[in-house]
């Protein structure tokens, strides 16, 4: 693609998305962090399902998931597939989180945990907590980006330029409307995306001579690819400390469980999560089939991470529907580039910020939000010139100390047992201790600090709660709380205790 034909598009889909987020803006500026951070709660659930799926599958996927099915083979589809199956955590946790927002005005995850374990300081360290491996996310959006700017254009348009311009879109959205504005406009991304991309897949893989054939190129050329567990980057214990962190995604990243504090109703959550599998399958099986094509058309990739932006910019894809893709997934990076500013902003706001000064306004929580935005979206700027790691590695690795907080999750609501300094010893011990495993070669016993990190903060949390006194008031306050706005009878006990 020749870099004049980029610009254009990037400069035409400025002009649409910026249109999008403006319309999408309430009539009234919001004063609350409601309002700004959760959308006041009123988001629809189409508009939910194909937010959560832009900023979801973001560079992750068509620049990430191609790359690892281009270095590991079939494993990539098997480690892809877990992470589908832990969507299935939303079903479970999703209409308890949404009835404790609705119930007691949460804006943060981190909030609702602070509050269940009646302990403030552990909002306040789920939120630095957050923030450590968060900002590297971002970076891999930036990483993703740039990888995708610079493959298809071969170096017109720079690795530094295409992280610049994301990150500037990213701030331009985040001000334009908060998550309202990045909600619609994912809305509009996510449908280009999936149509785009999908035909990306049938055009190269008829140029590439029709799926049997390269199928048979596969089995003939690159056997491994084919073979489970892959072509010699997975082996069981890789496996599993990639595959493991990527369950808990839905409970353990701030940006994705914030949503679903967000949809209107019960019936607007169900809508979203049909409405995401059924887009992520799809997407699942696009990107794999991505990283396989650019497996038989172009072997001996240097960075698999280049995988799709060669296929973008090859033959086998029309200069028109290459470049409708590649602004597709620079929209979705962009997404989930806000989605991650905007949740660690109001976790800032709300659980460091408020928590230090009590008595502060919330209207002065909104503004401070607002300030922290591009700091946040430096230090990741900061981060993706770094360009340390394939992207699918690096996004676990951020997933790997994230579900030191999903312990604390499910005792919230399957433990009345669970206590605050179970709680922070869970977070504050897994934190140091996964980043001590990369510091030091991200393995101890040869496991990788995917396997180590859900195990270390089970033990911690779970140890340190048998050893100190549980809120048992605060868990069944809550569990009534759950109960009532779902629709089930309260317990005698939770109602003698409310009396």
């Amino acid at each position: 693609m020749s870099a004049s034909l980029i610009w254009w598009s990037v400069a035409i889909y400025l002009i649409i998305a910026t249109l999008v987020g403006f319309l999408s803006r309430q009539k009234k500026p919001a004063t609350r962090m409601s309002g700004y951070f959760l959308g006041n709660r009123q988001m629809s659930g189409l508009v939910s399902a194909l937010s959560y799926s832009a900023t979801t599958y973001s560079a992750f996927m068509m620049v990430g998931l191609a790359g690892l099915t281009y270095a590991g083979g079939v494993g990539a589809l098997g480690f892809e597939i877990i992470y589908f199956a832990g969507v299935s955590l939303v079903a479970v946790f999703g209409p308890r989180l949404w009835a404790l927002g609705k119930r007691f005005g949460f804006v943060t995850p981190s909030e609702m945990l602070g509050y269940r374990y009646a302990n403030r300081h552990v909002a306040t360290v789920i939120a630095v907590s957050n923030c450590i491996f968060l900002i590297p996310y971002a970076a891999v959006q930036l990483t993703g980006v740039g990888y995708l700017l610079q493959g298809t254009t071969d170096g017109a348009i720079s690795y530094n330029v295409g992280i610049f311009l994301a990150t500037a879109i990213a701030l331009l959205f985040a001000y334009i409307a908060g998550i309202r504005s990045v909600m619609w406009t994912d809305s509009l991304q996510a449908i280009v995306m999936m149509l785009a991309s999908t035909l990306v897949v049938f055009l190269v893989v008829q140029g590439l001579g029709g799926f049997p054939t390269l199928f048979d190129r596969l089995a003939t050329e690159r056997p491994q690819a084919l073979t489970v567990p892959g072509s010699g980057l997975f082996s069981l214990t890789t496996f599993l400390g990639l595959t493991l962190p990527w369950f808990f995604f839905s409970l353990s990243n701030p940006q994705v469980s914030q949503r679903l504090f967000m949809p209107a109703s019960l019936g607007a959550m169900r809508r979203m999560l049909l409405g995401f599998l059924v887009f992520g399958f799809i997407y699942t099986l696009v990107s794999v089939l991505w990283g396989f094509s650019a497996l038989v058309a172009f072997p001996g990739l240097e960075n698999a991470d280049l995988a799709a932006p060669r296929l973008l910019g090859s033959d086998y894809v029309p200069p028109w529907l290459g470049v409708i893709v590649l602004i597709a997934i620079l929209a979705a990076a962009v997404s989930t580039i806000d989605s991650i500013m905007l949740a660690l902003s109001s976790m800032l706001s709300r659980d460091l910020y408020a928590n230090l000064k009590p008595d502060v306004s919330e209207r002065r929580q909104l503004r401070m939000g607002k300030v922290v935005v591009p700091l946040i979206a430096l230090l990741a700027l900061g981060f993706a010139q770094l360009q340390l790691d394939l992207i699918a590695v690096l996004s676990v690795a951020a997933s790997s100390g994230l579900v030191a907080v999903v312990p604390a999750m499910i005792g919230a609501f399957y433990w009345q047992g669970g206590t605050g300094a179970g709680a922070l010893a869970s977070v504050i011990g897994t934190t140091l201790f996964v980043l001590a495993l990369y510091a030091t070669g991200n393995s101890l016993l040869g496991l990788p600090a995917g396997i180590w990190g859900i195990i270390v903060a089970s033990v911690l949390f779970v140890g340190v709660s048998l050893v100190t006194k549980a809120p048992v008031e605060r868990a069944k306050e809550c569990q009534a709380a759950v109960d009532e706005v779902l629709g089930k009878p309260v317990s005698r006990d939770a109602r003698s205790d409310d009396a």
